[in-house]
């Protein structure tokens, strides 16, 4: 049974939009599935490049229908941001004529982010819900989701956290400081409770991204480091927590973005735990329940509360969360979580 994985090539972006499909397909690689690639020709935006990119579409996924075996297993990564006309007839192809079976690794499911959701994503969707043989969903609030829509237990794997492949050069115990960490868009109408963190009087805030407010450099609280790669920002994770939060407020995540919460799994905190950061996270959120069970941060209703529950840290508790969270920071900088889920899709496709 071959092992192919279909990987689009879009282009590198400082905001890491990219990096858990890109280190998705790298451990997928590893583990023997043949990258198979579909590649964006160009990005301009006229009606004469729109139909080179149809074109450059066309031929990569004839290509990909040609090169892929009979019976073999497809790695897909859903949903697809970027109209391909003939995508889904080659995926229906090769389902129909050489009986592929696949993988679907679920990224997003845009139905509950809602505030992108549209035809295309519905469309999406429904295509993925009927080809999937097997789907790699978030967590178990996200796969509640799925079992809704009729999703049998069968085809559905939970992938507990996202891998985040990273070879740190520099890498020490973080300190235990009163510090929020936010590495991510900056920007404040779409993330409201960026704006708002200045509120936050008795907790130095530390901000790293695209898009920042210049307004914010006189909030006395208020620390920006700038944009960096994704590769760069690990090693400035040294010490207080990784925030893991979304939203239009601080009093909650608020607002389509961090309702979203209660289903995703945020790549961010993959990202501070990958660096042995502990975290702070809203209690509503689905990976508060493994941020528990692991022990590697605080959970709190509110950032309203945060200050009072650092006052009463010690120095030892904040050492328990950090040598818990680097024993996590093994795993997903070995990929050890989509690796297991690969291999429990495998079993389940195998019968």
């Amino acid at each position: 049974m071959k092992l192919y994985q279909i990987v689009e090539i879009t282009g590198k972006n400082n905001d890491a939009g990219t990096k858990a499909t890109q280190d998705a397909a790298q451990i997928a690689e590893k583990m023997g599935f043949i990258p198979v690639p579909i590649k964006m020709c160009t990005t301009r935006d006229s009606k004469v490049a729109k139909l080179e990119r149809q074109i450059g579409y066309w031929m990569d996924w004839k290509k990909a229908y040609q090169s892929i075996e009979k019976e073999a297993v497809v790695l897909l990564q859903d949903p697809f941001h970027h109209q391909q006309l003939t995508r889904e007839k080659m995926l229906r192809k090769l389902k129909a004529d050489k009986k592929a079976k696949y993988i679907s690794l679920v990224h997003d499911v845009e139905e509950l982010r809602k505030f992108r959701y549209s035809d295309y994503y519905r469309h999406e969707f429904d295509v993925m819900m009927e080809l999937a043989d097997v789907l790699i969903v978030h967590n178990e609030k996200m796969a509640d989701f799925f079992r809704m829509r009729g999703v049998s237990e069968e085809k559905l794997v939970v992938l507990e956290i996202f891998d985040y492949l990273q070879d740190l050069r520099e890498h020490s115990t973080p300190k235990f400081e009163q510090k929020l960490i936010v590495a991510g868009n900056l920007d404040t109408k779409k993330c409201g409770y960026i704006g708002q963190l200045s509120q936050l009087k008795k907790v130095d805030i530390q901000l790293y991204g695209p898009n920042f407010d210049p307004k914010m450099r006189n909030c006395a609280n208020i620390r920006y480091g700038g944009s960096l790669a994704p590769d760069e920002v690990p090693e400035k994770l040294t010490g207080g927590f990784g925030l893991v939060w979304d939203g239009d407020s601080i009093d909650g995540c608020q607002g389509d973005a961090g309702q979203y919460l209660k289903y995703n799994n945020p790549h961010k905190l993959s990202l501070y735990l990958s660096s042995g950061l502990p975290v702070v996270i809203w209690s509503g959120a689905a990976e508060a329940d493994f941020v528990e069970k692991n022990k590697v941060g605080v959970t709190v209703d509110s950032l309203y509360q945060l200050s009072a529950r650092m006052e009463k840290m010690t120095a030892q508790q904040y050492a328990e969360y950090a040598q818990n969270a680097e024993k996590l920071a093994e795993k997903l900088r070995a990929g050890f979580y989509l690796k297991k889920a690969l291999t429990e899709a495998m079993d389940k496709i195998r019968g």
